[in-house]
Order: C-alpha cells, then sequence, then structure tokens
C-alpha cells in the first residue's frame, strides 16, 4: 500500500476565510493538484467532508480500493480532508469514497473541484494539470472599453452540441472545429459576444447543460480543457468576447454529484421546502452556508480567471430570489421578516457581484430573472444586486406577442409594443430572443410571423430591426438569424441548407448590416442604458400602426420610423427634432434583404412646418412591413 503523506495547501489565514465564506480562490485549494513533495511527483488531494468518518481517493491507479489511499482530516474543524499521493499523475482518475460518521452510509463522489471530468456516460474526475497557451493580450487589454455599459453588446447564443454536426460522422464539433469555424461565422455576422449555453461538464444531454456536477470543468463531450481554452482565445482574437451560462441556483441528484456529498445535506439547503426544486427535479444550494458561498463565488471567479471569460449570464435568478418561486401554499416558509425573499441567496448574489466586480472589472454579470424584482442592475452600494445587466424579459414577451398578430389587428395592441419604454431605463436591459423562445411548441422566431411567406420574412425583418434600434443589449439564439424554419433540437444540427436560399440570406444580410449599425452608429449604443438617449416622436399612431422615435448618443443622433403593416405609407409626415439634413441609413425593405425595396428619400431637409409638436417636419414614404433609420 502506498502511504498518503500528510501535507497541506492551506494556511490558517485559508482556512479562517473559507469558514466565514469569504475565501474566492478555493481552486487554487480543493480538488487535484499535480505537484512535487519532498522531490517526489504524485498528486495533493484535498475534499470538504465534515461528517464523513473516513474519505479514501479510489481511481484506477489502486483497482478502485477503497482504505488504500486514506485522507486525513484537519485538526482545526474544518472538515477538509487532505493528502499527498506519491506516483499519481497528470489524467489519472479517480473519485471520492465517503463514509459518513452520520449515518455510515457510503458514497462515491466525484471531485467537486475536478478540473476534467470523464466524458459522459462515465462519471470519474480525471487528474488534470492545466497549462493553457494565451495568446490574447490584446483583447485583454481592451476588454474594458468592449464590454462597458456604453458598447455594442450584441451577443449570439450557441449550444455547442447542436449547432453545427459532422454528419457524416454522427458526431458535434469538436472545441477545435468551432474555434476555426464557429468563430469565423460569429466574426463575419458581426456580433460582438458569443455566449455559450452551459459547457461546465453535465450527466444528462436533454438538460442542455443546466444539470451541472463537474462546476470547473468544461465538458469532455468536446475535448480536452486546452481546447476549450483554444475556442476562448481564437474568439478573443477575432475580437469576440465570450459569456459563460452559469448555474448557481439547482444542480443534479445524480449520485456522484453534490448531493448528500458526505452523507449530509452537505451543500443543498437541509429543508426540502428550500432544498429542493418542484419544477427540475433538482436540489438548491444552501446560500446561508459559508463554505458554500466561498465554493460558489470561488467558481464564478475560476472561470474569469483560468479562461479568460468576460462575462456570466447567471441562469434562474428568480427561482433563487423567492421562497414560493414555483410553489404553492404550505409549500414554502416566510423569512424572519415573514416575506417570501430568500434573503441569503439574495445576500450571496449581491456578494458574488461584489467579487467579480472588484477581481475583474472589465468582465460582466447578466441576470435572467423573470419578475419585477427592483434594482437587479443596480450597484450593491445602493441597495441594488449588484447585476451588469438583466434580460428584459418583459419586451420579449410583450413584443413576440405584438408580431405573432394579424397586421390587420395591430392598431389594437400598439401599446404591447411601446409599453417597454415606460420601464426601458429602469434596469441596464438586454433584449433576448434566447432558446426558450424556441422550444416546447413555441416554434421557431419565423414561425411566429404571419401573414405569406414573403410577409413572414418581412416581419422577421421588422422585428429584427426594431429590436437592434430599441435601447439595450441584444441577443439571439442561434438560427434566428438566418430564419430558421423548425424548432431549435438540442439532439440534431441547425438547418445550414437553408442559407442556400435567398430568403433566409437576406435574413443573414440584414443581421450582419444590423450588427454593423449597432456597432457603428454610438447614437445606439452610447446612451443604451440611459434615460436621455431615447426620445419618443410619435407612438399615438394606433390607425397606421407607425411608430417613430430617436436615439441619442453624445454627440450624434438618429431618427427611427417603423411601419407595422404591409401597406406601404406615402406622404406620411413625421415631426423632426431639427432642421439639419438627414441621411438614410438603414433601410430594412431594400432588396439585398429580401425586401420589396420600394423606393425612399436617401436624404431630405425638413419643412419649416410643426408636427407631432415639433417646429419642422417632413414627409416620407414609408415602406410596408418596414424600418427606416436616418442620421441627423
Amino acid at each position: 500500500m502506498t502511504q498518503v503523506i500528510t501535507h497541506s495547501r492551506f494556511t490558517d489565514f485559508d482556512i479562517d476565510l473559507f469558514k466565514s465564506g469569504k475565501h474566492y480562490r478555493l481552486y487554487e485549494k480543493f480538488g487535484s493538484h499535480v505537484t512535487t513533495v519532498d522531490g517526489v511527483e504524485g498528486t495533493y488531494f484535498a475534499v470538504w467532508a465534515p461528517s464523513a468518518k473516513s474519505v479514501s481517493v479510489i481511481g484506477d491507479f489502486n483497482f478502485w480500493t477503497e482504505d488504500e489511499h486514506l485522507l486525513k482530516v484537519r485538526w482545526d474543524s474544518s472538515g477538509i480532508w487532505e493528502g499527498f499521493i506519491p506516483g499519481v499523475h497528470h489524467g489519472a482518475t479517480y473519485k471520492y469514497k465517503i463514509r459518513s460518521s452520520h449515518n455510515n452510509v457510503v458514497t462515491e463522489k466525484a471531485d467537486p473541484y475536478a478540473r476534467r471530468c470523464e466524458h459522459p456516460p462515465r462519471t470519474a474526475s480525471i487528474v488534470y494539470d492545466f497549462k493553457p497557451k494565451w495568446s490574447d493580450r490584446k483583447w485583454m487589454e481592451s476588454r474594458a472599453r468592449n464590454n462597458a455599459l456604453d458598447a455594442p453588446y450584441s451577443v449570439y447564443e450557441v449550444h455547442l452540441s447542436s449547432w453545427k454536426r459532422k454528419v457524416e460522422e454522427n458526431r458535434s464539433l469538436s472545441y477545435h472545429e468551432l474555434a476555426l469555424d464557429l468563430v469565423a461565422y460569429a466574426k463575419e455576422m458581426q456580433f460582438t459576444h458569443i455566449e455559450f449555453m452551459p459547457i461546465m461538464e453535465y450527466p444528462y444531454d436533454p438538460s442542455w447543460g443546466y444539470q451541472i456536477t463537474g462546476y470547473f470543468a468544461p465538458t469532455a463531450r468536446f475535448g480536452y480543457p486546452e481546447e476549450f481554452q483554444e475556442l476562448v482565445n481564437a474568439c478573443h482574437n477575432a475580437g469576440i468576447g465570450v459569456i459563460l451560462d452559469w448555474v448557481p441556483s439547482h444542480f443534479p441528484e445524480d449520485a456522484h454529484g453534490l448531493g448528500n456529498f458526505d452523507g449530509t445535506h452537505l451543500y443543498e439547503h437541509p429543508d426540502r421546502r428550500r432544498g429542493y426544486h418542484p419544477d427540475w427535479k433538482s436540489l438548491i444550494f444552501n446560500y446561508g452556508r459559508n463554505e458554500v458561498k466561498s465554493f460558489l463565488i470561488s467558481n464564478a471567479l475560476f472561470w474569469l480567471d483560468q479562461y479568460h471569460i468576460d462575462g456570466l449570464r447567471v441562469d434562474a435568478v428568480a427561482s433563487m430570489l423567492f421562497l414560493d418561486y414555483s410553489r404553492e401554499d404550505g409549500e414554502w416558509e416566510p423569512n424572519i421578516n415573514g416575506g417570501r425573499e430568500n434573503l441569503e441567496a439574495i445576500a450571496f448574489m449581491k456578494e458574488m457581484n461584489e467579487a467579480v466586480y472588484l477581481n475583474y472589472p472589465d468582465t460582466q454579470t447578466i441576470a435572467e430573472e423573470s419578475t419585477s424584482f427592483p434594482m437587479v442592475s443596480k450597484p450593491t452600494s445602493i441597495g441594488g444586486l449588484g447585476f451588469g445587466m438583466k434580460w428584459m424579459m418583459g419586451w420579449m414577451h410583450d413584443t413576440l406577442q405584438y408580431f405573432k398578430k394579424e397586421s390587420i389587428h395591430r392598431k389594437h395592441h400598439q401599446n404591447d409594443l411601446t409599453f417597454s419604454m415606460t420601464y426601458a431605463f429602469t434596469e441596464n436591459f438586454m433584449l433576448p430572443l434566447s432558446h426558450d423562445e424556441v422550444v416546447y411548441g413555441k416554434s421557431s422566431i419565423l414561425g411566429r410571423m404571419p401573414g405569406d411567406q414573403w410577409q413572414k420574412f418581412a416581419n422577421l425583418r421588422l422585428l429584427y430591426s426594431y429590436m437592434f434600434t430599441h435601447p439595450g443589449g441584444k441577443l439571439l439564439m442561434m438560427g434566428s438569424e438566418f430564419g430558421q424554419h423548425e424548432e431549435w433540437d438540442f439532439q440534431g444540427s441547425l438547418d445550414w441548407h437553408l442559407t442556400d436560399y435567398k430568403p433566409h440570406q437576406g435574413i443573414q444580410n440584414i443581421i450582419k448590416d444590423l450588427n454593423q449599425l449597432y456597432r457603428s452608429e454610438k447614437a445606439l449604443h452610447e446612451k443604451q442604458f440611459e434615460h436621455d438617449g431615447f426620445e419618443w416622436i410619435s407612438y399615438e399612431d394606433h390607425e397606421n400602426s407607425v411608430i417613430s422615435y430617436k436615439r441619442k448618443g453624445v454627440d450624434s443622433h438618429v431618427l427611427i420610423i417603423c411601419n407595422m403593416t404591409p401597406v406601404p405609407r406615402d406622404n406620411y409626415r413625421i415631426g423632426v427634432p431639427s432642421d439639419a439634413t438627414y441621411k438614410l441609413l438603414f433601410n430594412s425593405d431594400a432588396i439585398k434583404y429580401g425586401g420589396s425595396d420600394r423606393t425612399v428619400k436617401k436624404s431630405f431637409s425638413p419643412q419649416n412646418k410643426s408636427w407631432h409638436g415639433r417646429e419642422n417636419s417632413v414627409e416620407l414614404r414609408l415602406p410596408p412591413l418596414g424600418i427606416l433609420v436616418y442620421k441627423i
């Protein structure tokens, strides 16, 4: 039997920070670390299991035998078991065999801090000496500007398994292949960022990655950690930021995962009313336990540190905020103040955001939050949760509801379209047309559009043009950028053959140009989260279903006019805020997009005739189901 040598990476200060919930670099301490002790090569292991009677490291190096390599528990009541095993090297597979002192239950657990996991359905952890090679210095030095709230933020949401497949081999693309194909495509389409749906290791494909068992390991489905790092590096060298979906809201009950880790409710809340999610059949973290809080915040910082990630989109924030989320009366217990807010989860989110922005101020955190909980994207110093942005779920819902309606009925529902501006600046909003909107019978975004084929595509062009001229960041699920007909299928591939056809090419072209317009016109992004970056011209013309508004930057302005019906509007008068010359920047009805190419004014100087409460006005020809953007 090879002896486990007493060795520790923890100082007394580390232990104090861990127990107080203030250690944010636990991945440097816990897990498996290839190292040398007294001239002997091997691996140091450390795991938190305070209710364990014994902890063994079992693996391919000891024929998975219990008691061959027993770790030693620290003397300081931290619950940490650790030790150095000579001769265990990079690539060794292992688990922790934990015998509980609580009820003598024996569990075999994957390492919560493992840097690599076996390819599912196998569940062991792998000793991994991660040695990335970065060449993204230019991006890292400039990303504060690229990630700023006054910069364009156009996100392409991607599920790696189903973006594109090697049909002849019946497999998804690897990280290496994605670094070539995906990055080149996103750059061509002019997106500023790519958001990956969860890439942390997960056991069950139909979960899309949202049921995580390996929080510190890029999934082995697509390759090695260095190859995921290569993908991030390629994005950065192409001038594209990387956002990761991050899931601190719940985790699965799989036997090798975090649940019942040492025979007790270690990571999950012990009260099932707070520790079990009825919708997702998963466990909820105990946010009030300091060591769990350190685990989660360390995980957030890990991806920003080790993989140069530029932002975290935090999943299911609403489920964390409210104790009664998806629960009936009697299935939840109020907080100490008698309210429904989860005070411990709120405190955790504030602390997580403070840690992120203190250590990586040039990144962003983005909340997927579907309620009216106040100040989600406001600083913690003034009582906010501290996120950089929040998904604008109300805009998404109302806008899609409006666009589903036949144009003849839209005059009765114009408020659905304009209501978002009553609260658009209460948060730093991102407009999401995400994966959730193209599954479960909702149809694709194109499939929601009414009318004949021409009108369907015209409506889609109109929707995207409205989205890109509305204040806020933008997010578009893969496939939506070329007008995918079918709902998203996580087991298949996007229907890339559609891009051989002109209507779909037109959608691609308009997304390219909208991204370029959003990037180049400061009026569309400089004040996208500020009230004085927007001004209505007219929202009252329900009968014609026409709205017009102005977007404003520091020194630049643009005028947007939207015709929401297939009826062209000739001699349509618009009040304009300036007597300067206006130049056409964008016409969603252009022939390159598949439009009717109806003649519109390329430039104009207003008449001194009052209209819409302004001294000057102009008569324009508005194209059917079209948007015009003029530079002032």
